[in-house]
Protein backbone atom coordinates (compact mmCIF):
# COMPACT_ATOMS: atom_id res chain seq x y z
CA UNK A 1 0.00 0.00 0.00
CA UNK A 2 2.89 2.31 0.86
CA UNK A 3 4.56 1.64 -2.50
CA UNK A 4 1.35 2.56 -4.34
CA UNK A 5 1.19 5.86 -2.46
CA UNK A 6 4.81 6.58 -3.29
CA UNK A 7 4.29 5.69 -6.98
CA UNK A 8 1.20 7.92 -7.17
CA UNK A 9 3.13 10.76 -5.53
CA UNK A 10 5.96 10.41 -8.03
CA UNK A 11 3.52 10.36 -10.98
CA UNK A 12 1.75 13.45 -9.64
CA UNK A 13 5.06 15.22 -9.14
CA UNK A 14 6.17 14.37 -12.69
CA UNK A 15 2.86 15.60 -14.08
CA UNK A 16 3.15 18.90 -12.22
CA UNK A 17 6.75 19.34 -13.35
CA UNK A 18 5.87 18.67 -16.98
CA UNK A 19 2.85 20.94 -16.80
CA UNK A 20 5.02 23.71 -15.42
CA UNK A 21 7.32 23.30 -18.42
CA UNK A 22 4.34 23.55 -20.78
CA UNK A 23 4.52 19.92 -21.84
CA UNK A 24 1.68 17.48 -21.66
CA UNK A 25 1.86 14.87 -18.95
CA UNK A 26 2.34 11.30 -20.17
CA UNK A 27 -0.87 9.26 -20.28
CA UNK A 28 -1.63 7.44 -17.06
CA UNK A 29 -2.77 3.84 -17.16
CA UNK A 30 -4.58 2.22 -14.32
CA UNK A 31 -3.83 -1.36 -13.46
CA UNK A 32 -7.05 -2.36 -15.22
CA UNK A 33 -6.45 -0.61 -18.55
CA UNK A 34 -4.92 -2.24 -21.62
CA UNK A 35 -1.31 -1.48 -22.40
CA UNK A 36 -0.97 1.03 -25.23
CA UNK A 37 0.97 -1.49 -27.32
CA UNK A 38 -2.04 -3.75 -27.95
CA UNK A 39 -4.10 -2.63 -30.94
CA UNK A 40 -7.84 -2.51 -30.56
CA UNK A 41 -9.50 -5.65 -31.85
CA UNK A 42 -11.78 -4.76 -34.75
CA UNK A 43 -15.41 -5.44 -34.04
CA UNK A 44 -16.92 -8.03 -36.33
CA UNK A 45 -19.22 -6.59 -38.94
CA UNK A 46 -22.75 -6.59 -37.61
CA UNK A 47 -24.10 -8.22 -40.73
CA UNK A 48 -22.12 -11.35 -39.90
CA UNK A 49 -24.52 -11.80 -37.01
CA UNK A 50 -27.30 -12.12 -39.60
CA UNK A 51 -25.54 -15.00 -41.38
CA UNK A 52 -27.62 -17.88 -39.99
CA UNK A 53 -30.88 -15.96 -40.10
CA UNK A 54 -30.22 -14.84 -43.66
CA UNK A 55 -29.69 -18.42 -44.76
CA UNK A 56 -32.95 -19.47 -43.09
CA UNK A 57 -34.79 -16.60 -44.80
CA UNK A 58 -33.22 -17.29 -48.20
CA UNK A 59 -31.31 -14.01 -48.45
CA UNK A 60 -27.80 -12.71 -47.82
CA UNK A 61 -26.42 -11.22 -44.60
CA UNK A 62 -25.67 -7.98 -46.49
CA UNK A 63 -29.25 -7.71 -47.76
CA UNK A 64 -30.60 -8.37 -44.27
CA UNK A 65 -28.21 -5.83 -42.74
CA UNK A 66 -29.28 -3.24 -45.30
CA UNK A 67 -32.96 -3.94 -44.59
CA UNK A 68 -32.28 -3.63 -40.85
CA UNK A 69 -30.56 -0.27 -41.29
CA UNK A 70 -33.47 0.97 -43.42
CA UNK A 71 -35.96 -0.20 -40.80
CA UNK A 72 -33.93 1.50 -38.06
CA UNK A 73 -34.16 4.79 -39.94
CA UNK A 74 -37.94 4.49 -39.85
CA UNK A 75 -37.96 3.30 -36.21
CA UNK A 76 -34.80 4.15 -34.25
CA UNK A 77 -36.04 2.12 -31.26
CA UNK A 78 -36.18 -1.08 -33.32
CA UNK A 79 -33.88 -3.74 -31.89
CA UNK A 80 -32.06 -6.42 -33.84
CA UNK A 81 -34.16 -9.06 -32.06
CA UNK A 82 -37.41 -7.38 -33.03
CA UNK A 83 -36.23 -7.13 -36.62
CA UNK A 84 -35.23 -10.79 -36.74
CA UNK A 85 -38.52 -11.83 -35.11
CA UNK A 86 -40.54 -9.77 -37.59
CA UNK A 87 -38.76 -11.44 -40.49
CA UNK A 88 -39.07 -14.94 -39.02
CA UNK A 89 -42.77 -14.56 -38.24
CA UNK A 90 -43.46 -13.18 -41.72
CA UNK A 91 -41.45 -16.03 -43.24
CA UNK A 92 -43.28 -18.65 -41.15
CA UNK A 93 -46.83 -17.29 -41.52
CA UNK A 94 -46.86 -15.16 -44.66
CA UNK A 95 -47.84 -17.97 -47.00
CA UNK A 96 -50.86 -18.87 -44.84
CA UNK A 97 -51.87 -15.31 -44.04
CA UNK A 98 -50.93 -12.72 -46.70
CA UNK A 99 -51.61 -9.84 -44.29
CA UNK A 100 -48.62 -10.91 -42.20
CA UNK A 101 -45.61 -9.35 -43.90
CA UNK A 102 -42.36 -8.12 -42.49
CA UNK A 103 -43.34 -4.55 -43.31
CA UNK A 104 -46.74 -4.88 -41.61
CA UNK A 105 -45.06 -6.22 -38.47
CA UNK A 106 -42.39 -3.49 -38.54
CA UNK A 107 -45.14 -0.87 -38.93
CA UNK A 108 -46.91 -2.27 -35.87
CA UNK A 109 -43.70 -2.25 -33.85
CA UNK A 110 -43.02 1.31 -35.02
CA UNK A 111 -46.42 2.43 -33.75
CA UNK A 112 -45.51 1.22 -30.27
CA UNK A 113 -47.27 -2.15 -30.32
CA UNK A 114 -45.59 -5.32 -29.17
CA UNK A 115 -45.03 -8.17 -31.61
CA UNK A 116 -47.94 -10.08 -30.09
CA UNK A 117 -50.30 -7.09 -30.29
CA UNK A 118 -49.23 -6.47 -33.87
CA UNK A 119 -49.92 -10.08 -34.84
CA UNK A 120 -53.34 -9.92 -33.17
CA UNK A 121 -54.15 -6.75 -35.10
CA UNK A 122 -53.22 -8.65 -38.29
CA UNK A 123 -55.82 -11.31 -37.56
CA UNK A 124 -54.14 -13.93 -35.38
CA UNK A 125 -55.73 -15.25 -32.21
CA UNK A 126 -53.96 -14.80 -28.87
CA UNK A 127 -52.91 -18.44 -28.95
CA UNK A 128 -51.62 -18.28 -32.54
CA UNK A 129 -49.76 -15.02 -31.91
CA UNK A 130 -48.00 -16.49 -28.86
CA UNK A 131 -47.13 -19.65 -30.79
CA UNK A 132 -45.78 -17.59 -33.70
CA UNK A 133 -43.55 -15.57 -31.36
CA UNK A 134 -42.19 -18.69 -29.67
CA UNK A 135 -41.55 -20.38 -33.03
CA UNK A 136 -39.76 -17.31 -34.39
CA UNK A 137 -37.45 -17.25 -31.36
CA UNK A 138 -36.70 -20.96 -31.73
CA UNK A 139 -36.03 -20.59 -35.46
CA UNK A 140 -33.75 -17.58 -34.97
CA UNK A 141 -31.78 -19.35 -32.22
CA UNK A 142 -31.41 -22.50 -34.34
CA UNK A 143 -30.28 -20.47 -37.35
CA UNK A 144 -27.72 -18.63 -35.22
CA UNK A 145 -26.34 -21.90 -33.82
CA UNK A 146 -26.12 -23.40 -37.33
CA UNK A 147 -24.11 -20.40 -38.54
CA UNK A 148 -21.46 -20.77 -35.84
Amino acid sequence: MKSISIAMGLMLGAAVALSAQGKAAPPRHSAMSKPATQPEQPKPAEHSSFRGVATKLGTTPDALESAYQTARQANPKLTRGQFVSANMVAHNLGSKNPAITTQAILNGLGSGKSLGATLKSLGLSDKDADAAERQAKRDAAAAQRAAQ
